[in-house]
């Protein structure tokens, strides 16, 4: 088996936590990039994604935005450099593309089992893509969320939302 470089292809100033905030923003929604959100997706505290988003901000891979209406409200969009290093091979997903076909389907059956039991430790909620929500209607080009009572810009349909319900 090939020895995979931990530097290869990977933010070497980032800490896995740092990584994986980045690649949440980079799926969400624009509704969904609250530091209260990715700590809710990520399974960490508000006050450590806080600082984590602190720490992305100060190496440039995010920018804060507050709302005009309420100045306490902070979400945040990746930047160039933050979208560069989320299009980064990642080197997890290139050990486990290099095993076999029969150890991908044992890790697929554990980890989906592992999230089952977490998804019922979290109360049944999941997230999911807008298009894929009860509250999505798509009979428009961007689809609309009935929940939010708002448009959707071009391919936020495709975007995770902090609000998914799974349609039936």
């Amino acid at each position: 088996m090939a020895r995979l470089d931990a530097s290869e292809g990977w933010a070497g100033d980032l800490n896995p936590t740092q990584k994986m905030a980045l690649e949440y923003l980079a799926e969400a929604n624009m509704y969904s990039r609250s530091p209260s959100h990715v700590a809710e997706y990520i399974g960490t505290t508000r006050g450590t994604m806080s600082q984590t988003l602190k720490a992305l901000a100060r190496k440039g891979y995010v920018e804060e935005h507050r709302k005009e209406y309420d100045q306490r409200s902070i979400s945040y969009d990746l930047t160039k450099e933050g979208a560069e290093i989320v299009r980064q091979p990642n080197p997890v997903a290139r050990a486990i593309g290099e095993m076999s076909k029969e150890n991908q389907a044992m890790l697929e059956q554990g980890l989906t089992q592992g999230l089952n039991l977490a998804l019922l430790a979290n109360g049944g909620r999941s997230f999911g893509q807008c298009k894929s929500c009860t509250h999505h209607d798509g009979t428009t080009n961007s689809g609309f969320c009935k929940l939010l009572g708002v448009s959707l810009e071009a391919g936020e349909r495709e975007k995770i939302c902090i609000e998914h319900e799974e349609a039936r």
